[in-house]
């Protein structure tokens, strides 16, 4: 059995990378919270670049309906928690890797202990978590750490970054005016994706129910997804330049083969954003109405 060697691990890196910058990566942290859809893809991807120290979050096991989509979800790990299963995951790839886990998820409590030393907080919390990922994106723009988030919407992903000198996480999507949870869950579909590429295309309008915490996914937005965010993560981790910031939004659709760049200044009260909350809310609420009467 040969023995794990950094170097040789991740020679294949160098090239995109300088040695010193994989040096660099090497004893970079990066703090992920929720392993499930993007998650988990996201810590086995940033460990293949050879990201050192790593940060996660997650109080779920694994079911049945993990399986289109989620890193590690397999007959092998079912009921078993998904904190655990990537664990390993990781440390196969890795056996040196530094892993502080945290199988609570992200808590007020802990919240601070989480962050600790961390360079850049990626999220992969559910779609709904919205109190914990309104916790988590305050306390690091308090601690000036960046946050990438990478959405699986439709059949693509849709990229926001925020940071010091970038408009603020409440600011941009304005969660705190929402009457609901189904209002913020549409203010955040749309803060993540304002071009939204993924409308026209869905097949069956019935199972996308935000009052009920459901909507559909795919194995491939996911792992866009995940490729996505480790580059912004790989920019930032190393200093590159280029990234930015929210109010900028960035989305590419696989099923169209379209990319597209958005600008919003003043965020959630943008005239264009304002219009294309009220367009997915009437979107919305036909479709409800049509599953009603049939």
């Amino acid at each position: 059995m040969k023995v794990f060697d950094y170097e040789k691990a991740f020679s294949r890196n160098i090239g995109w990378v300088t040695e010193a910058e994989q040096a660099r990566l090497r004893t970079s942290r990066v703090a992920i919270g929720g392993l499930g859809g993007v998650g988990g893809a996201h810590l086995l991807t940033l460990a293949r670049l050879g990201i050192g120290r790593f940060t996660i979050a997650d109080l779920d096991d694994f079911d049945l309906v993990n399986f289109n989509r989620q890193a590690g979800a397999l007959v092998s790990t079912l009921g078993r928690p998904k904190l655990d299963v990537l664990a390993e995951m990781a440390r196969d790839i890795n056996p040196e890797i530094d892993l502080r886990l945290f199988p609570a998820g992200i808590q007020d409590d802990t919240l601070e202990d989480f962050l600790d030393g961390v360079d850049v907080y990626v999220d992969g919390l559910d779609f709904f978590a919205f109190a914990a990922r309104r916790a988590t994106f305050a306390a690091c723009e308090r601690k000036n750490i960046p946050v990438v988030t990478a959405a699986p919407l439709g059949l693509g992903a849709a990229l926001l970054v925020f940071g010091p000198g970038g408009m603020p996480f409440e600011e941009y999507f304005g969660f705190a005016r929402c009457a609901s949870e189904t209002e913020m869950a549409i203010r955040f579909m749309v803060g993540l994706s304002p071009a939204m590429l993924q409308r026209g295309y869905v097949a069956d309008m019935s199972r996308v129910r935000l009052a009920e915490r459901l909507g559909p996914s795919c194995v491939a937005a996911c792992q866009l997804c995940a490729g996505v965010a480790a580059i912004e993560t790989l920019k930032l981790l190393l200093g590159r330049g280029g990234v930015r910031l929210a109010p900028w939004a960035s989305q590419f659709d696989g099923y169209r083969m379209r990319h597209a760049k958005t600008w919003r200044p003043w965020g959630h009260r943008n005239p264009l954003q304002r219009l294309m909350i009220f367009l997915v809310k009437s979107l919305l609420t036909r479709a409800a109405k049509q599953a009603a009467t049939n």
